[in-house]
Parts: structure tokens; C-alpha cells; sequence
């Protein structure tokens, strides 16, 4: 059964349904579900199926390290493949020209009607040097176009290869994909419905916790047992001897890139700044250089949702704050990194602690970042334009503490939204100490932004708000079932 993806299967149903032939490019994270999807929406029917190989194996030490003849071993398993879909010539193709030279013999060879051609992890076929781009290029362009049957889909889930080699192509390749489909995480919402089709037992609180820790990685949640709690399953997976996702970060960025070494030295560069940084910060902290390279992998881990990129209104454009929100990656850093033998109880110890709390409250304002749309709604603003982006006040001085805003909403109907995020049990109480931050902050934005537009107090607050006379100062209020909105 599959779990939302509504529009993505829809343009493939669409794709496959067509009346010439199409070109399709999925990709998206690791464990994030793009085989599966495949494969459920064209029910098995491939006329040809192959995944390349992964072109590193696990040394003695625990080390990757890479596989000799490397394009050999990805042309051999291509011909098995061949093999199993009625070829039967069984000798390995000498390359990639003629690897495709012989699918498109075996293509021939089929019944009348849409031909399914699914080529998976294809970035572990693009070995060097072997010319593979070129003979893909050859097959589209020099046979697939020629004629009106066939749906060439390939998947991966290195996003950086489907950018840059394919999307950025010069050659052949070149504005040749009818349509990508890049899958997102999935959000609370869908999480929720998951973990309902397993038959895990949480309450929403509980899925808020598991969410900041796991991300929307479908496979993760897939993990999850029914007969385990939230903090006893977080201790199965992560914290007991030989948890399952222990060594997923080691692998994780190895997937998604071909040179993982400067996007983990951006994203862990990252990591130690809630509030992000801007381009000259990740440069100095990442030790990455400020090329146009760079500017390429921010790119990349900003269209594969590891960190967001927004402007301050003001700010030159090279002053663009970068902020890592991928809530895996961000507990690996906190909770994982340089625990060699934590106690297999770890998750259910320590979350009860005050450090744990506000862990919490951190973790939750990344949340509502990632579900802006679902505030949106609950404002009534879906249908309206709007920018978001985090706003700092810094201190000028002794007495001056400064001040931040996470999440600001600036609408082209003339209201800004200040958003002020609270993860609490009980719905929170704003203080009078508290209130008079609230609106010391608000005039504070108002007079260096100098917008014209009517300003808002929001709270995004897992619990709501408690009623009292401070509370009639907020103009809206967004609770934890909002965010759990489709």
C-alpha cells in the first residue's frame, strides 16, 4: 500500500498512459521510497528491469573501499538482467553502447504496447570513464525517440548525478527528461497514516518526537514495531547493540553524492549554528572553498531538503542564510556522534530529563519550518503569496541581548506573521515578562525592517495557548493538530 505520493503517481500513471514515448527521472534520498513507488504504480510490469551495483564494498576495518573493474562487474550484472528478461545471448557486452544496442533488440522482441523500461540506481552505472551518459544518450535520442512506446524511467538516489549530469547536461541529455519527480519526505501527516497501516500505537505527541528524531524517511518509520513503545523503539533503532539505523548517517551522504567529504564539512559546518550561516560563515567553518562549486552542493542540499536558504529583507544577496533542517542529521550530531557503547535504554533514560525538554522545544521549531504550508492554512492564507524567512536582531552593546524569529511570514496581502514556537505539554502561558519581550521584539522588527506591513504575533504551539490577559495580544494560534493537517 502506498502512502500519499498522490501527484507523483499521478504524473506517472499520466507518463505511462501517454501516446509517445517519455522519459522520466525520480530521484530523492536514501530509504525515501522511489523504488517502491515505481514499482507499485506500473504493477510489475516492466519490460525490463535492472539496478546497477553499488561500487564500493566493506573492507575488514569497517572502511568502504572501491570495487576493481568496476564497469565490468556493472556490465556483467547488466547482461544477467537481459538474461532474465528473455535475452538470450550470453555473453557480457564489451560497453555501454553495446549493453543498449542489445535492450533495444530485446525491446523488439516484445508485444505491441507501452514498453517500461526501469533503470535503477543508475548512478552506480556511470562508472568512470565508461562512456555510460554517452550510450544513455545514444538510446534515447538515436532509438527511444524513433519511435512512440516506450517509458524510460531512471531512478537514483544520488540527486547530485540527476542534476548535474543529466539536468545540466550539454550534450544529448539536454532538457531530454519529460519530467522529474523528485520525492520529498514525508510530513506529519503522512507519518501519521503510516504508522496507522502498521499498526503502531502513538498519539500525536508521540509522533512529534519520533518525527524530530527520524525525519519523513519513510524506511525508518517502517522499522517502528507495534509491540514497542516510542522511546523503547528510538533505543531498538538508534542506541541498542546492533540498532538498525546506528551507522545510517555513515551512509547516508555516501548515497546521495559521489564526493560525500565537502557536503558532510558544509552540513556538519552547519550544524553547529541553530539560526544558520551565511555563505562567507559556511566558508570559513567548512573549510570548503567559495567557488561556484559551492554554490552548486548548497544548491543540491537545499533541493534535497538537508538545509533551507532564505534572504533577510535588506541583505545583499550573497548574504543568503543557510540553515541545516534535516532532523536525522541533526540528532545524529546531538545524540549519536562519539557514542561508541551507549546504554541500550538511552532514548528511554534520558527523555524525561530537562534536557530532553528543551531539546524539544529546538527540535519543534524545525518542524513548523518544514510544515509552513499547514500553518498557512491554519491562517487562511493558502491562496496567498508569501516569502518566509528568519530574522535576527544583534546585540549592539551591554543591556542589548539581542533577539531571533524563526519563522517570518511576509504576505503579499499587507500582514507579516511573526511566528513564535513553544513545544510544551500544556498549552503556554505567556508571562508578563514574557509579553513584554513579545512586544519589545515586534516594534524591534518593525523599526529595522521598516515594513509597512500590518505585524502579527503568532504562536506555533504544540498545545495551544492557556487563556489569560497576555494572551489576547496574539493575533493566531497554530497547535500541534494543525501541523497534522494534510
Amino acid at each position: 500500500m502506498i502512502i500519499g505520493r498522490e501527484r507523483e503517481r499521478t504524473d506517472l500513471e499520466n507518463l505511462i498512459a501517454s501516446e509517445k514515448s517519455e522519459f522520466i527521472a525520480v530521484y530523492g534520498r536514501r530509504r525515501i521510497g522511489k523504488t517502491f513507488l515505481i514499482r507499485e504504480t506500473c504493477r510489475y510490469r516492466f519490460a525490463f528491469e535492472h539496478t546497477g551495483l553499488k561500487n564500493t564494498l566493506t573492507d575488514t576495518a569497517g572502511c568502504e573501499v572501491p570495487v576493481k573493474d568496476a564497469t565490468k562487474r556493472q556490465l556483467s550484472e547488466f547482461a544477467v538482467s537481459l538474461r532474465r528478461y528473455g535475452r538470450v545471448k550470453k555473453s557480457i557486452p564489451k560497453d555501454w553502447f553495446a549493453a543498449f544496442h542489445l535492450l533495444e533488440d530485446l525491446l523488439e522482441e516484445k508485444p505491441e504496447g507501452r514498453k517500461i523500461v526501469f533503470l535503477d540506481e543508475c548512478p552506480w552505472m556511470d562508472t568512470p570513464r565508461s562512456d555510460f551518459l554517452a550510450a544513455l544518450d545514444h538510446f534515447w535520442n538515436g532509438w527511444c525517440t524513433m519511435r512512440r512506446d516506450i517509458v524510460l524511467i531512471i531512478c537514483g538516489s544520488a540527486a547530485s548525478w540527476v542534476l548535474n549530469k543529466i539536468d545540466n547536461d550539454v550534450g544529448g541529455l539536454h532538457n531530454r527528461i519529460s519530467r522529474h519527480i523528485y520525492l520529498r519526505p514525508f510530513s506529519l501527516h503522512e507519518c501519521e497514516e503510516f504508522v496507522r497501516a502498521k499498526g503502531v500505537a502513538m498519539n500525536r505527541m508521540q509522533l512529534l518526537e519520533c518525527y524530530m528524531i527520524l525525519g519523513g524517511v519513510p524506511y525508518y518509520w517502517d522499522l517502528l514495531r507495534s509491540d514497542q513503545g516510542m522511546a523503547q523503539s528510538i533505543d531498538t533503532l538508534l542506541f541498542a547493540p546492533g540498532a538498525e539505523l546506528r551507522n545510517e548517517y555513515r551512509h547516508l551522504y555516501a548515497s546521495l553524492f559521489r564526493n560525500p567529504e565537502p557536503y558532510v564539512a558544509i552540513v556538519r559546518a552547519l550544524g553547529r549554528k541553530k539560526c544558520g550561516m551565511t555563505r562567507d560563515e559556511v566558508i570559513r567553518l567548512s573549510g570548503v572553498p567559495g567557488n561556484g562549486k559551492l554554490t552548486e552542493m548548497l544548491t543540491v542540499l537545499e533541493q534535497c531538503d538537508f538545509i533551507r536558504a532564505y534572504s533577510v529583507p535588506g541583505n545583499r544577496k550573497k548574504d543568503r542564510v543557510f540553515q541545516l533542517v534535516d532532523n536525522f542529521t541533526l540528532f545524529y550530531f546531538r545524540f549519536i556522534e562519539g557514542k561508541d557503547n551507549p546504554p541500550s535504554d538511552y532514548w528511554r533514560t534520558f527523555s524525561g530529563t530537562q534536557e530532553a525538554s528543551v531539546w524539544r522545544g529546538l527540535a519543534f521549531e524545525r518542524v513548523a519550518l518544514l510544515h509552513v504550508d499547514q500553518i498557512k492554512k491554519k491562517l487562511g492564507i493558502s491562496g496567498v503569496i508569501t516569502r518566509q524567512y528568519a530574522w535576527r536582531h544583534r546585540a549592539s552593546g551591554e543591556g542589548d541581548e539581542g533577539a531571533q524569529i524563526d519563522l517570518v511570514i511576509e504576505r503579499n496581502d499587507a500582514v507579516t506573521n511573526l511566528c513564535e514556537m513553544k513545544c510544551t505539554s500544556e498549552p503556554f502561558e505567556i508571562s508578563d515578562a514574557y509579553d513584554a519581550k513579545l512586544r519589545g521584539r515586534r516594534e524591534m522588527f518593525i523599526s529595522e525592517t521598516g515594513t509597512r506591513n500590518a505585524v502579527h504575533l503568532t504562536f506555533v504551539s504544540a498545545s495551544g495557548l492557556k487563556r489569560n490577559a497576555n494572551a489576547f495580544d496574539i493575533q493566531s494560534v497554530v497547535t500541534l493538530d494543525d501541523l497534522f493537517r494534510e
